[in-house]
């Protein structure tokens, strides 16, 4: 099942364009790693302190995710205007091409349900099963 991922995941991007839905920007945030604010803070110019300050705050995990939704990078059109560095974890989302999809099912089904994406991959996945 894992080989069949990137193939998936390709034939399910082939169909949809995330700029019409972006509802993971709108509804979720990613983690920002230090490595994802450090890139960021400089590409738009400021401080880290000062960028965690304006955009970040600490969740439950203890991880730094976004302050307010939708993202604050989140274009009007539905583009990122950090998309060139955005996060590492915005980067993989949805997973879908990799072992991550198959070993963290619930988040890949909890994905499935916002993300046309994810939902198609599974799908597939599905059809592939039948045969």
């Amino acid at each position: 099942m894992i080989r069949q991922l990137p193939e998936l995941h390709e034939q399910a991007f082939s169909e949809i364009d995330c700029l019409d839905c972006a509802a993971c920007c709108k509804n979720f945030s990613p983690t920002f790693k230090p490595t994802d604010i450090k890139r960021i803070s400089k590409y738009i110019g400021m401080k880290e302190g000062d960028f965690i300050d304006e955009y970040l705050q600490i969740d439950e995990d203890n991880d730094y995710v976004v302050k307010t939704k939708p993202c604050p990078f989140l274009q009007v059109d539905n583009s990122c205007g950090v998309y060139e560095v955005r996060p590492t974890d915005c980067a993989r989302f949805p997973y879908t091409d990799s072992d991550v999809f198959v070993d963290k099912s619930g988040l890949s089904l909890k994905n499935s349900t916002f993300c046309p994406a994810a939902f198609k991959v599974l799908e597939l996945l599905n059809e592939n099963v039948q045969r």
